[in-house]
């Protein structure tokens, strides 16, 4: 089924790792390239928080990091992002305060399907993502070893740190200030409360360096108050607070070894891993930090980390308005590609 420039995978009805049946869940994505003869030339590249897959396509294309001149390239939307199923296109009894959250690993089980039983493909040259789209990218090398060459994650890890779910409980309760939300939803467009959202994030999302030398200007933005406005209040205006609530919960909940699988024990999930790993934290993250990501590499047979040389913060890992980062990320994931 073809939607705007993206199709729909219809997964009919999953049972959740909460233990609820989600009836005809719907995965969103977009595909790039074309699919050798012997679909040998997979990529699976991940959404990150709120965003849509055309948000974080900077990477896509002839020539680009996700060459689409070699590769197949699959896209996959997040569940609660408002093209895959979500709360703002949910209906009864999934709509309101009844959305049943996915985890980071119902989001990979579904995307497996879509790779398996929908394409025929049985293996990845490379999972991929920035920020929550490199958090599946570690789920993806966890749960299905077997299928996964290589993975690079850029500003992401393998479970969400206990500072950065001080970050998430923050976002939440500025979000939820607003009079709209009402018995555990909004009942209302947020307005106030989006705009008091994204000045928050913008405090976590980019290093005290970036406001200091005012690379905001490098942007585009003319001061910090337009910055503020035009590049953070305007990012989450646009998005269904409804659907945010439910990213900052598979958020905060990501964990590669919360499943069956693994029953917990992070070092036996993070040893599971074969892939051939590259783990790109920005050196100035402020809540995917270096090294929660140094501890990780430490515990995986075949990782290499690579600190992004950045004052970008957070967002050095979506470099639409910074040509250095963009030039680093792209060359390391042209050289895991090469290996």
């Amino acid at each position: 089924m073809l939607m705007d420039d993206y199709s729909l995978f219809h997964a009919g009805n999953v049972v959740l790792q909460s233990g609820i049946t989600f009836r005809d869940a719907k995965l969103a994505y977009k595909t790039h390239g074309r699919l050798a003869a012997d679909k040998s030339n997979v990529i699976l590249y991940m959404t990150s928080f709120s965003a849509h897959h055309y948000d974080v396509d900077w990477i896509i294309g002839p020539g680009k990091a996700l060459d689409t001149d070699r590769y197949f390239v699959v896209a996959t939307n997040l569940f609660g992002n408002g093209l895959s199923s979500s709360p703002s296109n949910a209906v009864e009894p999934f709509n309101g305060t009844r959305w049943p959250n996915f985890t980071i690993a119902d989001n990979v089980a579904i995307q497996h399907q879509l790779i398996t039983r929908h394409l025929g493909i049985t293996e990845l040259q490379l999972a991929c993502g920035w920020s929550m789209g490199g958090i599946q990218a570690y789920h993806w090398a966890a749960l299905y070893p077997q299928m996964v060459r290589r993975i690079a994650v850029i500003c992401g890890a393998a479970k969400t740190s206990a500072h950065n779910k001080v970050f998430l409980e923050g976002i939440r309760a500025t979000l939820t200030a607003d009079p709209a939300f009402q018995n555990g939803t909004f009942v209302s467009r947020p307005e106030r409360g989006l705009r008091a959202m994204g000045r928050s994030y913008a405090a976590m999302a980019m290093s005290q360096t970036f406001y200091r030398e005012e690379l905001w200007r490098g942007a585009g933005f003319s001061s910090l108050e337009d910055y503020l406005v035009m590049s953070w209040e305007m990012n989450f205006l646009r998005r269904d607070a409804n659907n945010l609530l439910a990213h900052l919960w598979t958020w905060e909940h990501a964990d590669i070894s919360a499943n069956p699988i693994y029953q917990g024990d992070f070092h036996a999930a993070l040893w599971a891993i074969t892939a051939r790993a590259l783990i790109m934290p920005s050196e100035t993250d402020l809540y995917f930090q270096v090294e929660d990501n140094r501890l990780e590499v430490a515990q995986m047979r075949n990782a290499k980390l690579l600190p992004i040389p950045s004052v970008w913060g957070h967002r050095a890992g979506l470099p639409t308005a910074n040509v250095e980062d963009a030039a680093f990320i792209s060359d390391a994931i042209g050289q895991l590609l090469a290996e």
